[in-house]
């Protein structure tokens, strides 16, 4: 498949370019078809009115969920206070920073940000994932996690998982202005 290269995209009509259509729809039920009404609703009656966080907030609800796992980057810790009020009005909020349980990189041979004697954590998404775990939330939210460390959050996550925000240092966690910007897409990317 290479749909990201097609230029008709007659999926939208329904053409199915594949052989697993059957196999997919069948996978549609329970949780995941309520998680697709709801999705599907959230669009149809929001298009272009609600941002992502207000419509977090409506996904939650229509999905009956009342616990939050929210796992941040302790660089965003000022965003992930003010997110955690603002869910914490709606659903009951459990909070994990990266670097929980406070690992020390020469545990794990890890390069180091800084060349001195003091102590330097490493972000810890596995112990946020455990800690959200136990906690039984029903839906964690990704707040700025290093690239990697998100991977590895989702990856031992018992609940689902969403993105509010994907961490991009430079582009202030904008990772799409990469993509929009000729700048980059010539200077950093050779493209086209």
């Amino acid at each position: 498949m290479k749909c990201a290269e097609c230029k008709d995209k007659e999926c939208r009509q329904g053409k199915d370019c594949t052989n697993i259509k059957e196999e997919a729809q069948s996978k549609y039920t329970g949780e995941v078809l309520k998680s697709m009404k709801t999705a599907a609703s959230i669009e149809s009656r929001y298009y272009m009115e609600k941002n992502r966080l207000e419509e977090l907030i409506i996904y939650a609800k229509e999905m009956n969920y009342s616990h939050l796992g929210l796992a941040f980057c302790i660089g965003l810790e000022k965003e992930a206070e003010v997110l955690s009020g603002i869910l914490s009005k709606h659903f009951t909020i459990t909070s994990v920073c990266c670097k929980v349980c406070g690992i020390e990189k020469s545990e794990f041979d890890l390069e180091r940000l800084h060349n001195d004697n003091r102590t330097e954590s490493t972000c810890n998404p596995i112990g946020q994932a455990m800690v959200l775990n136990q906690a039984e939330t029903q839906l964690n939210v990704v707040l700025g996690l290093c690239m990697g460390h998100d991977i590895q959050f989702t990856q031992n996550s018992k609940a689902p998982v969403t993105t509010l925000v994907v961490k991009d240092r430079v582009l202030v966690h904008n990772t799409i202005a990469a993509i929009y910007s000729n700048y980059y897409l010539k200077t950093k990317f050779d493209y086209p």
